[in-house]
């Protein structure tokens, strides 16, 4: 469930090992992840061209190509991967972490895949096929990159309205980047409770989320993931939270399933979440943010309901 550290890891991954290669042949025969791209549009646009940057924001990232060609947008969905192949064969891969899987890779789970003059490769692997891939993809919707927001920028993201400050951190069009797990470990780390109402949040909560937020961030890229964060292995029944050995507490904050510390969290949350399965009512967070990114710059397309925009496309902020 690919969120900012995972993607990061992935465009770190291409910065380093696909550009400036030349792109002589485009598979982009799945009509599902390349939507609304019909088949050989996305390889007649960038054939004969090369990748120049890679760029993120949040969780979107997307590739600059040579000769003002096209930006080529991927998102990586809740289980994509990208998978660059060099010229002398040796294989690297970065996003979604590999775990335990019964099933062999199967060669349609390569759901894209640019080919390379010197004869290796860049793919998405996404086992689901819910990634995306698409030309010039809208990130001005997007709120500022959870990993360079500053602190005024954020004290003042965070505190704005009533909204559970979970759904806050997990809205993408206030601050990009952040998932449930990350949501989860960030509330943890700042002792605060996910459901506690953004207007209430003091400074010194304001300031205990921004160093958490980095504190987290940090931490899964260089472990590997936000799989890795110290909270997340005591998300399950009968969890107890790694500081204090208090119970931890399930429930249904901003619309996601979340987990808090009993103890150290409980105090704003008490009146508004009292066990497994209990909704708040404090709404959930906006997804209008990403569904505009899978959208091409300019569109009008109206958005619903999450995972599918009114032209099919897929919600990135429901990916975890």
């Amino acid at each position: 469930m690919p969120e900012l550290p995972e993607v990061e890891t992935a465009r770190r991954l291409i910065a380093e090992e696909a550009l400036h290669r030349r792109i002589v042949d485009v598979d982009d025969t799945d009509t599902f992840v390349c939507r609304p791209h019909s088949p050989g549009e996305i390889r007649g646009a960038l054939t004969g061209r090369t990748l120049i940057a890679a760029r993120r924001r949040g969780k979107a990232m997307w590739c600059e190509t040579s000769d003002d060609g096209p930006d080529l947008g991927i998102h990586l969905g809740m289980g994509g991967r990208i998978v660059v192949t060099s010229k002398d064969g040796q294989v690297a891969w970065g996003g979604e972490p590999f775990r335990r899987d019964a099933q062999p890779p199967k060669a349609e789970w390569d759901r894209f895949t640019l080919a390379f003059g010197d004869g290796g490769s860049l793919v998405l692997f996404d086992k689901r096929r819910l990634g995306r891939v698409r030309l010039n993809p809208d990130v001005d919707a997007l709120g500022p990159d959870a990993a360079t927001v500053t602190p005024a920028e954020f004290r003042d993201l965070i505190t704005r309205g009533s909204v559970a400050v979970k759904a806050r951190l997990l809205d993408q069009s206030k601050i990009a980047g952040v998932g449930n797990l990350l949501a989860d470990e960030i509330l943890w780390n700042a002792r605060v409770s996910p459901a506690a109402r953004t207007g209430r949040l003091r400074a010194q909560d304001a300031d205990r989320l921004y160093r958490a937020l980095g504190a987290a961030l940090d931490s899964a890229l260089a472990k590997g993931g936000v799989h890795t964060g110290d909270v997340i292995a005591a998300r399950h029944p009968g969890g107890t939270c790694p500081r204090c050995g208090a119970e931890m507490r399930h429930g249904t904050v901003g619309g996601r399933s979340t987990w808090w510390c009993s103890r150290e969290q409980a105090t704003q949350a008490a009146d508004l979440v009292t066990g497994a399965g209990t909704h708040d009512r404090l709404g959930g967070f906006a997804h209008s943010a990403l569904i505009r990114w899978l959208q091409p710059r300019r569109s009008a397309v109206a958005d619903s309901h999450c995972y599918e925009s009114s032209a099919g496309g897929y919600c990135g902020a429901c990916s975890q």
